[in-house]
């Protein structure tokens, strides 16, 4: 797999250190509440999963599965949900957990949906964003990194579900996902 990464973007510990601080912002803001997050499956996993052990208010999680890009690696603008909630979510303080934001087209979706089914609030974590990709405004709340436009993989990112399990995010090689 690591000949496949042209370059480490961000190391296992910058995204650690990252996460922690995000961790304690999350902490401080919902001090007094008990937020759900809502991973979105699957890239979200290590990221929620280390996120959660930084976060020292009571909190409960959930996930749903949501899909705009298929075994592609361009959004196709049409979001399908896989998999939703097992929670009642009316009334609870609800932060929604990205692995990574581009178009947006996805999150836009998901916070409408979810937004339809009467939360007290709603916030939007997300441990990579990508600016120049953006195709509909959204209010990131907490933001673990701003990244280049390119195409990058582990920590959860996939390219056609593999390299989720890297420890650091990697630029693939472009070779990896163009054929000739």
């Amino acid at each position: 797999m690591i000949r496949d990464v042209q370059e480490i973007l961000l190391s296992k510990e910058q995204i650690q250190e990252r996460v922690k601080e995000l961790g304690e912002q999350i902490t401080k803001e919902y001090a007094g509440k008990e937020p759900m997050l809502i991973g979105v499956l699957k890239g979200s996993v290590p990221f929620m999963a280390d996120l959660i052990k930084e976060i020292s208010v009571p909190c409960t999680i959930d996930f749903m599965a949501v899909s705009s890009y298929g075994a592609s690696t361009q959004s196709s603008g049409i979001v399908r949900i896989l998999k939703d909630l097992d929670s009642n979510i009316k009334n609870k303080d609800i932060i929604i957990v990205e692995d990574i934001i581009d178009t947006g087209y996805t999150l836009k979706y998901l916070i409408e949906n979810l937004m339809s089914r009467k939360p007290a609030s709603i916030k939007v974590c997300c441990l990579l964003d990508k600016p120049d990709r953006r195709k509909v405004a959204l209010d990131i709340n907490y933001r673990g990194f701003t990244i280049p436009d390119a195409f990058v993989v582990g920590y959860g990112l996939d390219y056609a579900e593999k390299y989720r399990n890297l420890p650091y995010i990697g630029i693939l090689k472009r070779e990896v996902y163009q054929t000739p």
